[in-house]
């Protein structure tokens, strides 16, 4: 029989096998590093992306909250116009009042009466004057009382004064201005 030696055969094919495997693996350990590149630069774009949209986000809310604090100033101003619009309206709408307390105050005043000072304090008026007797200034109290426009009419105080008379009296009182019942319905 030949003698045939298969050894350095076996060992050229493990070579090459070897050889072969180490291609492969070079192979593969470049496609991975190629497709961890490939991803690295996926997610680096996408981070990139998603930072871009915050910062737009970001500039835009920024400016919504310009808009919103700019908001809250015009509705302040915008309370304080109406604030001011309605007391206005109130002046407006009080101007014939004080006309008709005045006139009222002068229909009130009985003969031998004379008023000496008038202070309106919001809505009630201090009266000091000079009467000619305790009647008289009686009188004007029932008229007040009986007026419209006055309610309550209180007297602080009486004290003689001889220079008008006998029986002439200094006097101090005090009344609440009222609104007629008819004015308030057509108001």
């Amino acid at each position: 029989m030949a003698n045939i030696n298969l050894l350095p055969w076996r060992e050229e094919r493990r070579e090459q096998q070897r050889q072969a495997f180490f291609a492969m693996l070079g192979m593969v350990a470049g496609a991975a590093l190629l497709v961890a590149l490939i991803v690295h630069l996926v997610l680096s774009s996408a981070i990139s992306a998603q930072t871009e949209r915050n910062d737009y986000l970001k500039r835009n809310i920024a400016e919504l909250d310009k808009k919103l604090v700019e908001i809250k100033t015009l509705g302040q101003r915008r309370s304080e116009l109406i604030d001011r619009m309605k007391v206005i309206q109130d002046l407006q709408g009080n101007r014939p009042v004080i006309v008709r307390v005045f006139d009222e105050l002068v229909r009130t005043l009985p003969d031998g009466v004379y008023y000496r000072s008038i202070n309106r304090n919001a809505n009630s008026i201090a009266i000091q004057g000079t009467a000619e007797s305790n009647n008289r200034v009686s009188s004007l109290m029932r008229k007040l009382e009986a007026s419209e426009w006055f309610a309550d009419p209180n007297l602080k105080g009486v004290k003689a004064n001889p220079n008008f008379g006998e029986q002439a009296n200094d006097f101090d009182l005090t009344v609440k201005i009222t609104m007629p019942k008819a004015d308030e319905e057509g108001q």
